[in-house]
């Protein structure tokens, strides 16, 4: 699927308050669903010796799928499409590469 298409699927299903003027909804809402993958994995780990079966793999396809509306939200807010996004992404991390800095800290690398 095409990342521009999803996002105006995507804002199709959004309400919230401001909607169009409001980046920190979003934020947030990215900040939970990023938590809840993070807690499904931590419990495969836990729970299944580390080994992702089938259902836990839809789990979290299921919850990648919430990060990427909030991700997409959060463009929208601020003016970006999603396939800009993505895009910047791939251009700073192949520069980095280029560059011999993937490894390493700071974003300014």
């Amino acid at each position: 699927m095409d990342l521009n298409h999803y996002q105006i699927k995507a804002r199709a299903t959004a309400s919230y308050p401001n909607l169009g003027k409001n980046p920190i909804y979003p934020t947030l809402g990215l900040a939970g669903e990023a938590g809840e993958v993070s807690e499904k994995v931590k419990k495969v780990i836990r729970d299944k010796d580390g080994v992702f079966d089938h259902a836990s793999r839809q789990a979290l396809k299921l919850e990648l799928g919430d990060v990427l509306w909030y991700v997409a939200q959060l463009s929208f807010e601020l003016g970006f499409q999603l396939d800009e996004v993505a895009s910047a992404n791939l251009e700073k991390l192949a520069s980095r590469a280029d560059r011999g800095l993937i490894s390493g800290e700071g974003d300014n690398r």
